[in-house]
């Protein structure tokens, strides 16, 4: 367990500031949480690499607790619209991070026999598609509504042009398109980090 220390920690960090981050807005669709989450991808990706698929399982479990812990200090904040993580909030981000993480370290794993690049690029850009669909459809759909009744979403359900100048669309499939473009750009430049990192990482274990 201290050989994968690293990657735990930062792990645990990167779920620690996304949780504190996600209550920042950037610009009309995004907060800066989303800029930071993505990067769970990479570190998963990197442990994969370097010491397998079991031990990848394990760093994402560690960052599954550290969030459950962070949803449970949110619903016990009060803001002015009402507890700062809701139940569906804290499902959402439990189940989609659990099966996108899950779901990167297996896709890795099949691919990592391959081109350098191909193996974090699709576990990412496939684990971040899934993580985007999923939290935000659990969190916001109102066909949902029946996960927690008494949690008002309607504000989420508002329909308005996709992205300020799309078709119509509720307010939630914004905020996940502009998420998932993120991620998606996010999955791109990580390769460069993913590669040097990966490099070293190498040559310590030679």
């Amino acid at each position: 367990m201290i050989i994968l220390l690293p990657g735990i920690l930062a792990m645990a960090a990167i779920v620690l500031a996304s949780n504190i981050l996600v209550q920042f807005l950037f610009g009309s669709w995004l907060t800066w949480g989303a800029f930071t989450y993505p990067l769970a991808f990479l570190v998963t990706d990197l442990v994969n690499h370097a010491h397998g698929p079991k031990a990848a399982r394990k760093v994402v479990l560690i960052g599954f607790v550290v969030g459950l812990l962070c949803s449970l200090v949110g619903s016990q904040i009060v803001g002015e619209a009402g507890p700062l993580v809701t139940l569906r909030i804290a499902l959402a981000s439990g189940v989609a991070f659990l099966a996108a993480q899950l779901l990167d370290v297996s896709i890795f794993h099949r691919l990592r026999a391959g081109s350098w690049w191909r193996a974090p690029l699709v576990s990412t850009l496939v684990g971040a598609s899934v993580d985007t669909a999923l939290f935000f459809s659990l969190a916001f759909s109102s066909a949902l509504v029946w996960l927690e009744p008494a949690n008002n979403v309607a504000w989420a359900n508002e329909v308005l042009p996709m992205l300020g100048f799309g078709p119509l669309a509720p307010l939630w499939v914004s905020l996940a398109a502009a998420d998932w473009m993120v991620k998606l750009s996010l999955a791109m430049l990580a390769l460069v980090p993913f590669r040097l990192l990966a490099q070293r990482l190498r040559v310590k274990m030679v």
